[in-house]
């Protein structure tokens, strides 16, 4: 059997033009065959009850009887009285044996009758099959009739012309099923072929794709059709490979280039800690002076690389962690310390902090509460003030606004022409909590616009004294609200300043409680909204004042003494120098 089997299993057809031109040609040929045994077996059926109607009407007379029974046996028949055709009438006696006189011709062999009247297959007036006594020799149809006496008479016809006629139309039809199994494997494979071009071409198109033309696309010969169709799913998979690979070899030269920069920030700390351990261990005799340089020198590039080291940490982390920690934060006194703190480092430099909404004489400054962590929302905030006190001269101001609108208002939110973002859009009306830090400086360029939010990216600056950043404050700002799923942008035109706004989803009536602090454990304050007597009365603490306004107070109070710290100020102005990169490595707040 295993021989026979792998023998099959080597005439199998292995190509699917092959197979289509089997299977149509062995269903033709079937088909043609089915209808030719039909019809075969029609025509003999016609043909043999036309010998049947024959045989029911032809009756030996009563005086063939007398004649047969006479002693002289029956007389031979004068010129032309013989039995018309091929008839053959045998008889049988009144005790149903078979006599020997007969009509017909007796020189050709007739049918074989049995001995006895009782043994035929079929009596009365049902026809039957009987062999013929040549056994070369077609059968014949016999059919008996009742005579005189008891006697019986049976007629019989030869079924050669059936034969004859069922023969020639079997080799017939034999002729014509090879013929149309010959056509159907021709033709068929024409059209085969050119039904499967289409397919064809996708085949070869895959093929070159494998072979590295990666930008090649697979044919369409139509969307309706099943090749088509196929085509059009291939594509669709190609491109998603293509950007998927893409996608892939970014990430890898973005990774070599990332672990590359942070090599190379960490080797000049390590190198300038490396150094200053050396000369103060070569030189034991070295001054008090050059000794306590030396120390500090050490201790500032250690927290340079420590610094480096967490925000690494962070960015890696980001994304990553099961169970963030997730509270309800006020942005505002997030706001008020971030300026605090930066006020005190920058003592020159003129810092505001006012709402958005600055229409009407005295514009107020709401509660906005938002849902993250206070912690890293805190280092976005020291981010930006960082790069905006870093990157421009002592005497700009930096202006900060935090409120809450709908998206959409003042086409923030949005993606335009010039804008640089991280995140996805808002839908138009969500209400957004926005904090701005806007700066009157002499702005970015476009091409170091659009990457400010990269890891490492530093534009250089024009004026050499400003210390080089890391190039990833602005990169922890952005990776830090995309985890928040909030949104980054980024309004800039060169001599006119920048405008960094933070987007961050608002709480809603179905967001779930969250966890609250010492700093969020009053009633909410939504925007646009304006405090009753009622609720000042309830929110009220020492002094009549409301304890988070007297943080607020407490806070800016810290701030640099100018009168219209608390107010808003009017939009960039002027252009100043341009000295603007990433970071500042002294900063308190981390890149």
């Amino acid at each position: 059997m295993r021989p026979l089997s792998r023998f099959l299993r080597l005439l199998r057809p292995r190509s699917l033009r092959s197979r289509l031109v089997l299977i149509a040609g062995l269903l033709a040929t079937g088909a043609v065959v089915v209808c030719q045994i039909a019809g075969l077996t029609v025509v003999r059926s016609w043909l043999t009850d036309q010998v049947d109607d024959r045989l029911s009407h032809f009756r030996p007379p009563e005086g063939v009887y007398r004649d047969i029974t006479g002693e002289g046996g029956p007389r031979p028949p004068g010129p032309g009285g013989a039995l018309p055709s091929d008839y053959r009438v045998y008889f049988y006696d009144g005790d149903g044996r078979l006599l020997d006189s007969s009509l017909g011709d007796s020189e050709a062999p007739g049918p074989r009758l049995p001995g006895k009247v009782t043994e035929l297959p079929a009596r009365g007036a049902r026809v039957s099959t009987v062999e013929s006594a040549d056994s070369a020799g077609s059968d014949w149809r016999v059919l008996v009739h009742d005579g005189p006496g008891g006697m019986r008479a049976a007629v019989a016809l030869p079924l050669d012309t059936v034969d004859g006629a069922t023969t020639k139309l079997l080799w017939f039809s034999l002729t014509l099923g090879v013929a149309v199994a010959v056509g159907v494997a021709t033709l068929g494979n024409v059209a085969v072929r050119l039904g499967l071009r289409p397919l064809t071409k996708v085949e070869q198109t895959a093929q070159r794709i494998t072979a590295g033309a990666v930008r090649l696309k697979v044919p369409v010969s139509g969307p309706d059709t099943e090749v088509g169709r196929l085509g059009l799913a291939l594509n669709t998979m190609l491109d998603r490979l293509r950007t998927a690979l893409h996608r892939s070899e970014s990430s890898e030269h973005r990774l070599r280039v990332f672990m590359a920069d942070a090599g190379h920030e960490l080797r000049t700390p390590l190198t300038a800690i490396q150094g200053f351990a050396e000369l103060l261990l070569d030189e034991p005799g070295m001054n008090a002076d050059r000794r306590r340089e030396a120390h500090a020198l050490i201790h500032h590039n250690a927290e340079r690389m420590s610094r480096l080291v967490d925000d690494l940490f962070l960015l890696a982390r980001l994304g990553h962690d099961p169970r963030p920690h997730r509270e309800t934060v006020d942005l505002l006194s997030l706001c008020a310390d971030a300026v605090a703190t930066t006020a005190v480092h920058h003592p020159g430099r003129p810092l505001t902090l006012g709402p958005l909404d600055a229409a009407g004489p005295a514009p107020d400054l709401d509660i906005v509460e938002t849902t993250g962590d206070p912690h890293q929302l805190t280092q976005i905030l020291g981010n930006l003030l960082a790069n905006a006190t870093t990157h421009t001269p002592e005497d700009t101001p930096v202006h900060v606004r935090v409120g809450a609108v709908p998206a959409g208002t003042h086409g923030w939110g949005t993606d335009r022409p010039g804008r640089v973002a991280t995140g996805t859009s808002p839908p138009p009306g969500t209400p957004v909590c926005v904090v701005e830090v806007t700066d009157q400086g002499p702005g970015i360029a476009p091409e170091n616009a659009a990457h400010v939010f990269e890891r490492f990216y530093r534009a250089h600056p024009e004026d050499p004294d400003t210390p080089p950043g890391t190039g990833l404050g602005l990169a922890i700002a952005a990776a830090v609200t995309t985890d928040h799923q909030g949104r980054l942008e980024l309004d800039t035109t060169p001599g006119h300043g920048s405008t960094f706004r933070l987007l961050l989803p608002h709480p809603t009536e179905n967001t779930p409680p969250q966890p609250t602090t010492e700093s969020t454990r009053q009633p909410p304050v939504f925007p646009h909204h304006r405090r009753t007597a009622a609720d000042e009365t309830e929110g009220r603490g020492r002094g009549g004042v409301p304890p988070q306004q007297t943080a607020h107070t407490a806070a800016l109070k810290r701030l640099t003494p100018h009168p219209a710290v608390c107010e808003e100020v009017p939009r960039p102005g002027p252009a100043r120098p341009n000295r603007r990169t990433n970071r500042d490595p002294h900063s308190p707040a981390g890149d």
